[in-house]
């Protein structure tokens, strides 16, 4: 994995307000994502973009242990001056770009060879810069395993939920909640398709925003399905969506004393003093070494969000 930093929450801030942008500098969430895109009208963008630059190059710094920018997607006019003018003049401070509305491999691999001429021309590290892709509409979708290995400088795959749901003429108006009259996880296909795609290539998988802020029930329940499925975080829109996030992407007590437990009796048990043994019985379940593995893996993800 690329960059291993853990992402439980990754908190939206709109590129065109110093008041938001201040304010994202001291919260406890695990990234930060200085928005060019959605969150900034098209008359604004360019002053959006010299307002980054300003607070990326303030020296003011930044409570969240990573630092993005998402720029707008390739169909749009503004993407090359997104990427030439706030890396160029401001790349040192940016740990990753965030491509929104990917529809296929080719335009991760044009924003990777956009980013390497900027990276070169400004003087920084070329490769240092990691990607972060959203999958937000159906082609994207289609596309997913294709845009998951489309670049080294890949660290994430993104669920955009709201794009997802126009794209396919979903009946909810609210961005990340169930459909009305659908008796089912209405983005369980969706989210898997992705995760799978991400786990496939040594990337993390983050589910997208629920817009509900006042809604922080609907906001766990959100949360806790995709955590379930294995998903590493989740943007937030609101501090008071933080805690909760954070809480949620981070294995809990009891499931890492139990993980430690089983860890260590099967450890025990395949050893020669232990027998052998190829299959051991923890808290009245069968373990092998798919469990452990399962095991392993929690212990993992503890670890990072620790070291992180």
């Amino acid at each position: 994995m690329r960059n291993a930093k853990p992402r439980r929450t990754i908190l939206a801030v709109p590129g065109s307000s110093d008041r938001f942008i201040a304010k994202s500098r001291t919260q406890p969430v695990d990234a930060v994502f200085l928005d060019l895109e959605d969150a900034v009208a098209p008359a604004a963008k360019a002053e959006a973009r010299a307002r980054i630059v300003g607070a990326l190059n303030s020296g003011e710094g930044w409570r969240a242990g990573l630092v993005t920018v998402r720029v707008n997607d390739w169909t749009t006019p503004w993407t090359y001056l997104d990427v030439a003018e706030v890396v160029g003049q401001a790349g040192a401070h940016i740990d990753a770009l965030v491509l929104p509305k990917c529809a296929g491999p080719e335009q991760v691999v044009a924003l990777d060879y956009l980013l390497s001429q900027v990276e070169a021309t400004a003087g920084l590290p070329v490769g240092r810069i990691g990607l972060e892709v959203q999958i937000e509409h159906a082609p994207g979708v289609l596309h997913a395993d294709a845009i998951a290995q489309a670049s080294p400088r890949l660290e994430t795959l993104v669920f955009g939920p709201g794009d997802f749901m126009a794209s396919l003429g979903m009946a909810q108006l609210s961005v990340g909640s169930q459909p009305d009259g659908y008796p089912a996880d209405a983005f369980h296909h969706v989210l898997m398709t992705i995760l799978l795609a991400a786990r496939a290539h040594g990337l993390q998988a983050i589910d997208g925003p629920f817009v509900g802020i006042r809604d922080l029930d609907g906001f766990i329940a959100s949360a806790r399905r995709s955590a379930a499925l294995g998903y590493d975080g989740k943007w937030v829109l609101h501090p008071d969506q933080v805690a909760a996030g954070n809480a949620i992407y981070t294995p809990s007590a009891a499931a890492l004393e139990r993980a430690r437990r089983i860890v260590a009796a099967y450890d025990l048990a395949t050893s020669a003093a232990g027998g052998a043994v190829g299959a051991i019985v923890v808290d009245e379940e069968m373990v092998d070494e798919a469990g452990v593995k399962l095991a392993q893996a929690i212990l993992a993800k503890a670890a990072l969000d620790t070291v992180g």
